[in-house]
């Protein structure tokens, strides 16, 4: 199935190739994987639960 998504990444990814890839299949699922090994499988996540996980990076609320 997560063949045919559309996988994108952000605009301003660095041309390292150490990106988090997303796709947006259809509400309320979004899912993520590795740029570097996309063969490897891939996370599927709520919507709000990735809003959630975006806020968390956004606000730089993130433990180490």
């Amino acid at each position: 199935m997560s063949d045919t998504w559309a996988w994108r990444k952000s605009s301003r990814s660095a041309g390292s190739g150490e990106c988090v890839e997303i796709a947006r299949p259809g509400a309320p699922i979004v899912g993520l994987r590795d740029s570097k090994n996309p063969q490897a499988g891939h996370l599927r996540v709520s919507g709000p639960a990735f809003a959630a996980f975006l806020n968390v990076i956004k606000a730089d609320r993130l433990d180490a």
